[in-house]
C-alpha cells in the first residue's frame, strides 16, 4: 500500500520532507486500530512500558503530566474531558504495530524511532509544542483537529510551571480536522497543536534525529578508543612571534587540521552513525543472551521454521566499503567480507525473512557467525514458535 496518497515518494521528498507540512487525506483507507482504548490503557498498567497521562486542567495546575505505570484507580479519578494517554514504542510490544512502520521504508529505516499511540477524550491535548524530529500523524479513530503554527527553536519561549514543554506563544497559520485514515506530516521545529474532537486515537511515527552534541560525543568516543599518545598538536615550522600570548589564526588552522584528520575517515563515520542509530531505545529491557549458541543449533531451528522476524526491539543497518561490509545492530558492529553483503543487506533492508533465503545467503562461516550471534541475542525469532523464542 502506498502511504503517501496523491504524492509520489519523489514529490514528497523533494517538496515536503524536512521543509513543510502536508496533509494526506485517506492515506490509509479503511484503517482499523490495532488496539481498543481499554487495551491501550491496559498497556499503561505494565511497568516496562513507557506511558504518560497529560491533563490540561490537572490537580497540580495546567498541563499536568504523570508517568506510568498506572492503576485502574488512576483512570477512575480522571475528569470527563481534556486528558490524553500516551503509550511510547508500541511497535516494541506488538508485531502488527511494527509492521505499520514498514510502510515508511522509502526513508532510511535506521532513522525511524518508534510508533507512539495517543488516546484522548474530548478536548484532550498536550498543548501547543514543537518536536526536534520529523513525525507522521496517522489518525486511527475519531477526529482530531490539528493547528499549525510558526517555526521554533531553542529560543522559543516556553510556559513556566508545567512539566511538559508548552509554547508560550502559538501563531496559528492553518488548521485541519483529521478523520480515520488521514495522515499529517510535520517537519522538525514546526509548532503544532492537536485537540481531540470527541474520543480519538492517533498513531505517531517519529524519527531519530541525534543532536550535534550526541554525534560529536559518539565520534569523539570512537576517536579516543583508538587514539595514540603520539598524535598531538604540533607547530613545526612556525616563525618568531612578537606576541607570545596570542593564539593566532595559524594555530587555529593547525588545530582544525588535527581534528579534521581524525574525522576524515568514511569508515569511522559509518561506524559512528551505524552504532548510534541502532542503539536500543530501552537497553535495560533487552533479554539476556542465550548461554551458548552454535550455527548447528540455529540451522536446526531454521529447518524447523520457515518464517523469521527481526525482533521488535532490534534495529539493523549496514554499510559497505571496498573489500568488506559492516552490519550494525543494537549499538554493536560486525565486520564481514564483501562476499557477505547480500546477507547483510537482506537483514537490514527487511524485517521478515524466509528460511530458504537465510540459509542460501549464509554460505560462509562469517555469515553463519553473524546469524548465530543475532539469534543468540534474541534479535531473530520465528513467529511460528509459541513465545517467539
Amino acid at each position: 500500500m502506498h502511504i503517501l496518497g496523491h504524492l509520489t515518494v519523489e514529490e514528497f521528498l523533494r517538496d515536503y520532507w524536512q521543509q513543510k507540512p502536508v496533509l494526506i487525506r485517506n492515506a490509509w483507507p479503511d484503517f482499523e486500530p490495532l488496539l481498543s482504548s481499554s487495551e491501550l490503557a491496559g498497556l499503561s498498567l505494565e511497568e516496562e512500558i513507557e506511558s504518560r497521562l497529560v491533563e490540561e486542567e490537572g490537580k497540580d495546575g495546567p498541563w499536568a503530566i504523570r508517568t506510568g505505570p498506572f492503576t485502574e484507580d488512576d483512570y477512575r479519578a480522571l475528569p470527563e474531558r481534556k486528558w490524553t494517554l500516551l503509550i511510547q514504542a508500541v511497535d516494541h510490544w506488538i508485531p502488527e504495530a511494527a509492521d505499520i512502520l514498514e510502510h515508511f521504508r522509502f526513508l532510511p529505516s535506521w532513522r525511524i524511532d518508534d510508533l507512539m499511540i495517543s488516546y484522548a477524550v474530548d478536548g484532550g491535548s498536550v498543548g501547543p509544542h514543537y518536536d526536534q524530529y520529523d513525525v507522521f500523524l496517522l489518525q486511527a479513530e475519531g477526529q482530531r483537529e490539528w493547528r499549525i503554527g510558526q517555526m521554533c527553536s531553542d529560543d522559543s519561549p516556553i510556559l513556566k510551571g508545567p512539566k511538559i514543554r508548552v509554547l508560550q506563544q502559538f501563531d496559528e497559520t492553518e488548521r485541519w480536522t483529521l478523520n480515520p485514515g488521514d495522515m499529517l506530516y510535520l517537519p522538525p521545529q514546526l509548532a503544532h497543536y492537536g485537540i481531540a474532537q470527541g474520543e480519538c486515537m492517533t498513531y505517531s511515527i517519529g524519527f531519530r534525529a541525534p543532536s550535534q552534541a550526541e554525534l560529536a560525543q559518539a565520534a569523539m568516543d570512537d576517536i579516543l578508543a583508538s587514539a595514540s599518545e603520539d598524535q598531538r598538536y604540533t607547530d613545526a615550522g612556525i616563525r618568531p612571534t612578537q606576541t607570545p600570548g596570542l593564539i593566532d589564526q595559524d594555530a587555529i588552522a593547525r588545530l582544525r587540521a588535527l581534528l579534521t584528520a581524525a574525522l576524515n575517515d568514511d569508515e569511522r563515520l559509518q561506524q559512528v552513525l551505524g552504532k548510534l542509530m541502532t542503539e536500543a531505545k530501552y537497553p535495560e529491557q533487552l533479554p539476556e543472551p542465550r548461554d551458548e549458541a552454535s550455527w548447528e543449533e540455529l540451522n536446526a531451528e531454521l529447518n524447523s521454521y520457515q518464517q523469521w522476524r527481526r525482533s521488535e526491539f532490534a534495529r539493523f543497518a549496514y554499510s559497505q566499503q571496498d573489500n568488506q561490509c559492516s552490519f550494525f545492530a543494537l549499538g554493536h558492529s560486525w565486520s564481514l567480507p564483501a562476499g557477505d553483503l547480500a546477507l547483510v543487506a537482506y537483514l537490514a533492508d527487511n524485517s521478515q525473512y524466509e528460511t530458504e533465503v537465510l540459509q542460501t545467503l549464509a554460505a560462509s562461516t562469517t555469515a553463519q557467525s553473524l546469524l548465530t550471534s543475532l539469534w543468540q541475542r534474541h534479535m531473530l525469532y520465528s513467529p511460528e514458535t509459541e513465545f517467539g523464542d
